[in-house]
C-alpha cells in the first residue's frame, strides 16, 4: 500500500528550500540571531525578583557618587568621652544679628555651659502716642509698655526738659524722675497702658524760647537681668508759638461747658443708632458742648454720613486710631485713647464726660444738665447709674412702622433684676485728674461721690449699635413681662422726649440724614 504525502510536496523538494534559506545573504542571518538572543532575555527576566532591577534614580547614583578613599583597616572606632570632644572657642559669628552671640562651652570643672542668644523683641520697651504740656513745669506722655515689664520687672522713666539751643543758648537743661501711672488696672494684654507723669522743680520753658520734653525709658534689667535698655523719646518738641496757645488756654476759662471723650470705635456699627445718639445728646448738653469720637474700624461711610453734619458745625471731632491696633492692647487700647483725650482737651472743658455710644444721660424734667452739675461742683469726680434697657422687646403699637421709630424710642422694656453689680460711667473736672480710666478715674485731686441716683442716669441699650438690623424682635403690651427669665418692667421715659430730639435735629442740620438706615 502506498501512503500518499500531506504537504503535496516531494521531500527533496523541502530539502532544497532550507537549503536556500541557509545559504542566502549574511545580513539575513545577523537578523535572526539578534531575536533568538533578545527573546531568550525577555523570557528570562519574567522569572527575576524586583529587587534585581535598577531604576533610573539608581543609576544617577551610582554615575554621581563620589569616589571615596576608603581604608582598609576596617576597624570599629571606640565611643568618644565628653572629654574628647573639642568645643571650639568664642569666635565672632559670621552673618548674625548679635555681634556678641556665644556658644556652648566645655569648663574647666567638666560641665558644659550652654549659651542662649536673644534675637528680636517680645514687645516694645514704650510705644509713644502723645504728650502734652500741663502746667508751667508739668507734662503728661501718654503710651504702652510691655505688660510683662512692668508685671515682672520695674522700669524707669527719667524726664528731661532741654531748651532750644539756637533761641536760648544759657538755659540749662532739666531734670527730673518720671511719675508712672498704669491706668487700666491689669487689663493690658501684650501691651499695657502708661502715663508718665513729669513735673520738674522749676517751670520748663517758661520763658517762651521752645524746647524738648526727652523721656529716657529704662527696662532696668527686665526681660533680661544682664542689660538695662534705655531708649531716648522725644516725647514733645515745643515752639515758642505752642508755649504761647498753651499759656492763652491755661490762663482763660474752658472753651466748652462739657466734652464727651469716646472710647474705640469698631466693629459694622449702625449709623442710625450713632444718628440718633448724637442728636439726643447735642440737644442735651447743649451748644457750649464737643464730642470727640475715636475711630479704631468702626467709622465706615455710613457712619461718616452721619458725623459729617455735626462736624461741619463744630460739635464732632474724629480722631483716626486705627494704626493702635498694631499693638495688642486692652479692647483696642481704650484706656490709652481717653488719656490721650484727657489731656488733650484738659484745659478746654469744665467737665468732661465718660460713656459709650449705646449709653444715654438723662436728668429729671425738673432738672437741666447745668443745674445738675452745679449741685456737683465741690467733687472732682461723679459716677452715673446705669438703667440696663432691653435691646428687642418693644410695644405692640410699633410693630408695623417699628422700622420708622428711633432705637430709644421703641425700646421700652428695662431690667429689674437685683443682686447684679451694673458698671457705672463718670464726669470729671479734667484739670484735678491725671490720669483716667473707662467706668472712673483713680488718680484725682478733689472728691468723688457715687451718690447721684435720683439726679442723673443712664439708659445702656447694651449691644444695639452694634447691630445693623432691626431691634424689636419681641412684642408685648403689659407693664412687667419676664422673657427668658429676666424680669423687665415698662419704662418710656426715653420714649416721651424722642418727638422733641427728632425736632431738634431737624432745626439743626435740616433733614440731611432723614434716610440714614439702619
Amino acid at each position: 500500500m502506498v501512503m500518499s504525502n500531506s504537504s503535496g510536496k516531494d521531500p527533496k523538494e523541502r530539502r532544497m528550500f532550507v537549503g536556500i534559506v541557509w545559504n542566502c545573504a549574511a545580513e539575513l542571518k545577523i537578523l535572526l540571531t539578534a531575536l533568538l538572543f533578545f527573546c531568550s532575555v525577555a523570557t528570562v527576566l519574567q522569572f527575576l525578583p524586583a529587587r534585581f532591577f535598577l531604576s533610573p534614580s539608581d543609576l544617577r547614583h551610582c554615575l554621581s557618587a563620589p569616589t571615596q578613599d576608603y581604608s582598609t583597616n576596617n576597624t570599629t572606632n571606640p565611643p568618644l568621652n565628653q572629654s574628647d570632644i573639642e568645643y571650639p572657642k568664642k569666635k565672632p559669628p559670621l552673618n548674625h544679628t548679635h555681634s556678641n552671640s556665644s556658644r556652648d562651652e566645655l569648663l574647666e570643672n567638666g560641665a558644659v555651659k550652654r549659651a542662649f542668644n536673644p534675637y528680636g523683641s517680645a514687645a516694645y520697651n514704650f510705644v509713644l502716642m502723645s504728650a502734652y504740656r500741663g502746667g508751667p513745669n508739668t507734662f503728661a506722655v501718654m503710651g504702652l509698655s510691655s505688660k510683662p515689664l512692668h508685671l515682672y520687672g520695674n522700669p524707669t522713666y527719667q524726664c528731661l526738659w532741654l531748651p532750644d539751643p539756637s533761641l536760648n543758648a544759657t538755659a540749662a537743661p532739666l531734670s527730673a524722675s518720671g511719675q508712672k501711672i498704669l491706668p487700666d488696672w491689669g487689663y493690658g494684654r501684650v501691651y499695657t497702658v502708661v502715663v508718665v507723669n513729669c513735673t520738674f522743680p522749676t517751670p520748663a520753658g517758661a520763658d517762651g524760647k521752645g524746647g524738648q520734653l526727652v523721656i529716657r525709658a529704662s527696662t532696668n534689667g527686665g526681660g533680661d537681668s544682664t542689660r538695662n535698655i534705655t531708649d531716648t523719646i522725644v516725647a514733645l518738641d515745643e515752639t515758642p508759638q505752642d508755649f504761647a496757645n498753651f499759656m492763652k488756654q491755661f490762663t482763660s476759662p474752658p472753651a466748652f461747658d462739657y466734652v464727651y471723650c469716646g472710647s474705640s470705635l469698631f466693629g459694622n456699627l449702625s449709623p442710625q443708632r450713632v444718628r440718633e445718639w448724637l442728636a439726643y445728646h447735642i440737644r442735651l448738653f447743649g451748644e457750649r458742648s464737643h464730642f470727640v469720637i475715636h475711630d479704631a474700624g468702626g467709622v465706615h461711610e455710613g457712619l461718616m454720613q452721619v458725623l459729617r453734619p455735626w462736624m461741619e458745625k463744630g460739635f464732632v471731632t474724629l480722631q483716626d486710631i486705627r494704626e493702635q491696633e498694631r499693638f495688642d492692647g486692652y479692647y483696642h487700647n481704650q484706656f490709652m485713647i481717653v488719656n490721650d483725650c484727657l489731656h488733650r482737651y484738659r484745659f478746654a472743658a469744665k467737665w468732661m464726660f465718660f460713656f459709650d455710644v449705646d449709653e444715654f444721660i438723662f436728668v429729671p424734667k425738673k432738672s437741666t444738665i447745668v443745674s445738675v452739675l452745679d449741685s456737683l461742683s465741690g467733687f472732682t469726680q461723679f459716677t452715673i447709674e446705669q438703667m440696663p434697657m432691653s435691646d428687642k422687646l418693644c410695644l405692640p403699637q410699633d410693630a408695623p412702622m417699628a422700622f420708622r421709630k428711633w432705637g430709644f424710642e421703641k425700646l421700652v422694656y428695662r431690667d429689674v433684676r437685683r443682686g447684679i453689680r451694673r458698671d457705672r460711667k463718670y464726669a470729671v473736672q479734667p484739670r484735678n485728674v491725671f490720669a483716667t480710666g473707662v467706668h472712673m478715674s483713680q488718680n484725682t485731686v478733689g472728691k468723688t461721690t457715687h451718690k447721684t441716683e435720683g439726679a442723673i442716669k443712664y439708659f445702656h441699650y447694651h449691644g444695639s449699635v452694634a447691630e445693623r438690623r432691626e431691634p424689636c424682635s419681641q412684642f408685648f403690651n403689659n407693664s412687667e413681662i419676664t422673657v427668658d427669665k429676666i424680669p423687665y418692667v415698662m419704662d418710656t421715659t426715653l420714649r416721651s422726649i424722642a418727638g422733641a430730639v427728632k425736632r431738634f435735629e431737624l432745626k439743626m442740620i435740616g433733614s440731611r440724614l432723614q434716610r440714614t438706615r439702619q
